[in-house]
């Protein structure tokens, strides 16, 4: 069975770097096109970068564009997020996803998704 679990959440003051990290099972994991996604309280789950199996492609929400690097360890079976120069608005609990069939994009029913780890921003 797919299983994707996260670390590395916690708080950190604005302007601060945190890196998460993403454990994958369960599939083949150099072949799967990955992504993270987040959830502020009272808000929508919204995308924030993708990239392909090979790493070779990467792709970013706007509002963390130049801020925030996706990368991949496929022999480690692992998937990162580096994020700097976080701000309050960053504050939000952050999904690693699998997706499914690249045709049906990041439908819910194409995703499998991690349990989340919190990431609060203080001011």
């Amino acid at each position: 069975q797919v299983e994707l679990v996260e670390s590395g959440g916690g708080l950190v003051q604005a302007g601060g770097s945190l890196r998460l990290s993403c454990a994958a099972s369960g599939f083949t994991f150099s072949s799967a096109h990955m992504g993270w996604f987040r959830q502020a309280p009272g808000k929508e789950r919204e995308f924030v970068a993708g990239i392909t199996g090979s790493g070779t492609y990467t792709f970013y929400a706007d509002s963390v564009k130049g801020r925030i690097i996706i990368s991949r360890d496929n022999a480690k079976n692992t998937m990162y997020l580096e994020m700097n120069s976080l701000k309050p608005e960053d504050t939000a609990i952050y999904y690693c996803a699998r997706r499914k069939l690249t045709i049906m994009g990041w439908r819910s029913e194409n995703v499998d998704w991690g349990q989340g780890t919190q990431v609060t921003v203080s001011s």
